[in-house]
């Protein structure tokens, strides 16, 4: 199914800090994705309602706590934000391995990811 919120991203100072406090107080388990600064959450058992997602580090002191919402096409669902009114605020960018990626602004400027998955993205 599509266009659900599968993913969101806590930003962070200090991930690793972040990281322990998220374990210590919910239980929840962390993988580094790769060697970037970038954890991610499983937050509970998958046969149960909720949502995984990350904890990373800060790439501007502005950075919000985003939700990340699977589409079948990136780029037509990049289109239809831009028709409702929103903006696109990073372009359609690679995750090599797992799909693809951007982020838009809804009209009260709230920041969410669109996400399209694709294993042969580079």
């Amino acid at each position: 199914m599509s266009n659900r919120v599968v993913h969101f991203e806590i930003p962070c100072n200090e991930p690793e800090r972040t990281v322990q406090f998220f374990r210590e107080a919910f239980g929840w388990d962390f993988q580094q994705f790769g060697n970037e600064p970038y954890w991610l959450a499983m937050t509970g058992d998958p046969s149960l309602p909720g949502i995984n997602g990350a904890i990373m580090k800060k790439r501007d002191p502005m950075q919000p706590m985003t939700n990340s919402i699977n589409v079948i096409q990136i780029d037509q669902a990049m289109q239809n934000v831009v028709k409702a009114g929103g903006t696109i605020v990073v372009p359609k960018t690679a995750i090599p391995g797992v799909g693809w990626l951007s982020y838009f602004k809804d009209p009260d400027d709230n920041i969410h990811g669109l996400h399209q998955q694709d294993p042969s993205a580079a």
